[in-house]
């Protein structure tokens, strides 16, 4: 670890309240979710049990953690509120590292976990199980006479999975270092029953990343055997156009039942995409473009396009439009490309740097002519305005790659593998 990243202690976290950015109290923590990996990795902490007024408890992903300090965890404010529901291939720091019996590994003296360190990795706002604070002995009447000490998290024997175990949770821990494409490749050639235990272990921003790769046979298999609430959870995190391409292969009745269970800015943004024809620029824009006001500057800009969850293809261009700034947007006043950004003061407005030449697409523009636009120009993205100049999103290339590729293309194994263990 990086000197100088936080390290916390996660007894002092144990019921500290939680705010969201505008200092309104979520709820309470109430204990800390982890992951074991394999290859001798520390575990990895996916998010914090949150208890909420009504006393029921919530799952908080650390993505959404944008603080952990004097006594106190800051959210971005965008908080799930359905009820926690533990998975097999995740343990409770509170609940079932604490207290737990383990050895030294180079002495094998047992000891007894008193307390766990948590720390963030530089630049990122993911979290490691850092050290363990443990007592010697073996406890009883003479626990509190033992020898305390901090030891790593590698000192201590049993949080690693084996590098070639078969179950999901190893399975699980070893995709979590490929790509979503290359998770996608590697689902796809599992048995069904082998694929529903994996994503069913995975948490849902990773399974929306790796539902966007794969085939629509896949995808609706996977969906159809999630519980609905947790399909409807997993729909929220995809991009909006694939969640629309998702849905729209599903029966009537079970699009509608999923519909009502997502969030209703979700699912509306959903429901216009789905109003559009598949194979023109509103049926492959997506409606989560980087949108900046003309009173935006350069550092704005910039922090936005930085943000890890971005696309390289959304990342490359921002929208500048007049208020609202969420789509569809007021009046679309133009685009400035990431380039342009690099080259001019930070205090510049982003409204002076606008490239206005190139005109925006409407949504019923045909797929031949958004190619043909994004050849021509050299662009990346193309942004979608309606008939009163309101931006309602961008055409990626990736999108458009999609519809132009072969169906069979995610099938192609650009590794070389021959599979993944326990795929037979």
């Amino acid at each position: 670890m990086a000197p100088g990243t936080p390290r916390v202690f996660v007894s002092h976290l144990s019921g500290v309240p939680v705010f969201d950015p505008n200092g309104d109290q979520v709820g309470r923590v109430r204990d800390l979710v982890a992951m074991l990996r394999v290859g001798g990795r520390p575990p990895r902490l996916l998010g914090i049990v949150v208890e909420v007024v009504s006393r029921r408890r919530i799952f908080l992903p650390m993505t959404r953690v944008t603080g952990i300090e004097s006594g106190q965890v800051i959210t971005t404010g965008v908080v799930n509120m359905r009820r926690f529901e533990q998975r097999p291939t995740e343990r409770l720091v509170l609940g079932e590292f604490l207290d737990r019996r383990v050895s030294l590994v180079e002495t094998g003296e047992e000891v007894t976990i008193l307390d766990v360190a948590i720390q963030q990795l530089p630049a990122r706002r993911d979290w490691e199980i850092d050290k363990y604070f443990v007592r010697k002995g073996r406890g009883g009447a003479l626990r509190r006479k033992g020898e305390t000490l901090t030891v790593e998290w590698s000192a201590v024997s049993g949080f690693s999975l084996e590098e070639h175990g078969q179950g999901a949770e190893s399975l699980v821990a070893t995709f979590e270092k490929l790509r979503p494409t290359d998770v996608a490749n590697a689902l796809h050639h599992l048995t069904p029953k082998r694929r529903a235990e994996v994503a069913a272990a995975l948490d849902d921003d990773r399974l929306a990343d790796v539902l966007e790769e794969l085939p629509e046979d896949d995808q609706v298999e996977i969906i159809g055997k999630l519980k609905e609430e947790r399909a409807a959870d997993v729909l929220e995190a995809m991009d909006p156009d694939d969640a629309a391409d998702l849905l729209s292969e599903l029966p009537e009745a079970d699009k509608e039942r999923l519909l009502t269970l997502m969030r209703p800015d979700d699912a509306a943004d959903v429901r216009r995409l789905m109003s559009y024809e598949e194979r023109t620029a509103g049926g492959l824009m997506t409606t989560e473009p980087i949108i900046l006001r003309p009173d935006a500057t350069v550092a704005d800009a910039l922090a936005r396009v930085r943000q890890s969850d971005l696309s390289p293809a959304l990342a490359a261009q921002v929208y500048v439009c007049r208020s609202p700034d969420e789509t569809p947007t007021g009046k679309y006043l133009g685009t400035v490309h990431f380039q342009r950004l690099l080259r001019d003061p930070p205090f510049t407005l982003v409204s002076s740097l606008v490239d206005s030449d190139l005109v925006a697409l409407p949504p019923h523009t045909p797929l031949s002519v958004v190619t043909s636009y994004l050849a021509a120009y050299n662009m990346v993205s193309v942004p979608v305005v309606d008939e009163s100049g309101s931006l309602l999103g961008a055409v990626t290339v990736d999108d458009v790659l999609d519809h132009l590729l072969p169906d069979d293309w995610r099938e192609t194994d650009f590794h070389g593998r021959e599979g993944v263990p326990g795929d037979r």
